[in-house]
């Protein structure tokens, strides 16, 4: 089915960034859509987003572009989808989307196995200090064995808290039991029947962060969640706590966290996400050496990134031939 305009021409989609080949080939094949894009892995400015976007009848975003009404002005009427390459979609105005019957793509399901996986290896390098490890190689601070030099945190009999057990929270919940877990505490909105599978229990959220020994945050952000994790919610937690969070920046009230990292409140934190993203080099927390920052690298593995680039592809395609989209957001 070619995807031609009123006039004949094929549909413009416009593209926000270079996106992973897979995604590439599935719209050059297609061979039924102008494709033009921002060609940078850098993030496309806000004058070139309007004006690229000028009479596109499908988007590809990424995380990093706000797509707000001005977006949505700037595109005109022919706008008919919005493929976004992330499973996040708070970067997208979807009360005005919505509005304007505008559909949206975006890939769930897909990060959670490798988002799960770097978490568990934040929470390992966290608490078992490897960062510091590595510096001390290079800096010549190893000399000789020390009892207590570089100890840190074990899994094994421990108790683990999951603020958030959905798809990526459970499949870190897999993850983590095999190392000699002893309970696996979540909290919520509701109790997850699938819970079982881990001996998960449901507990109130000041329970889990009076009992937990390591908090992962992997909730979605809401207006609830949104700056949940400050000086109150620390208060609660063990001296000896580890907290890691691998879901959105700004469940984290960062100077707080500052505040209760350096006076001894919890013990460790390991973040894949913050605010702003980048961190600006001389942020506080930076200073800190039980605090692990990464650069928001959830979901870098080769695979799960290509997989991701064909998936907003297809969104798209579906989405500019008024067809199924394999991952449509659902208002």
């Amino acid at each position: 089915m070619l995807m031609l305009t009123a006039a004949g021409k094929l549909m413009k989609v416009f593209l926000t960034r270079r996106i992973p080949p897979e995604g590439m080939k599935i719209l050059s094949a297609a061979g039924v859509c102008e494709v033009s894009q921002w060609d940078s892995d850098e993030p496309i400015q806000r004058a070139d987003l309007l004006k690229g976007v000028q009479g596109a009848h499908g988007l590809l975003c990424l995380l990093s572009d706000k797509i707000d009404a001005e977006v949505l002005d700037a595109a005109g009427p022919n706008l008919k989808v919005i493929s976004t390459l992330s499973v996040g979609y708070d970067h997208l105005a979807i009360d005005e989307i919505k509005k304007r019957g505008i559909r949206v793509g975006y890939t769930p399901d897909v990060l959670t196995d490798a988002t799960a996986e770097l978490t568990v290896a934040l929470l390992l390098a966290t608490a078992r200090r490897l960062p510091e490890g590595v510096e001390e190689v290079k800096n010549g601070g190893w000399s000789s064995w020390k009892p207590l030099w570089l100890c840190g945190y074990s899994l094994s009999g421990s108790t683990v808290g999951v603020i958030g057990l959905g798809r990526i929270g459970m499949a870190i919940a897999r993850r983590v039991m095999p190392f000699g877990v002893k309970r696996l505490l979540y909290s919520g909105r509701t109790a997850k029947d699938y819970a079982a599978e881990v001996n998960g229990e449901y507990v109130p959220l000041d329970t889990l962060l009076s009992e937990s020994d390591f908090i992962v945050v992997s909730c979605s952000l809401t207006p609830e969640t949104q700056g949940m994790c400050d000086k109150a919610f620390f208060s609660k937690m063990k001296n000896t706590g580890v907290l890691i969070n691998s879901s959105r920046g700004t469940v984290m009230n960062q100077e707080d966290l500052y505040e209760a990292l350096s006076s001894g409140q919890i013990a460790a934190a390991g973040l894949d996400v913050t605010t702003p993203e980048p961190l600006p080099t001389n942020h506080p927390l930076l200073t800190l050496k039980n605090c692990v920052v990464l650069p928001h690298i959830g979901s870098a593995t080769y695979s799960t990134r290509g997989i991701m680039g064909a998936l907003s592809a297809q969104n798209l395609l579906g989405g500019l031939q008024g067809t199924d989209m394999p991952s449509e957001l659902t208002f």
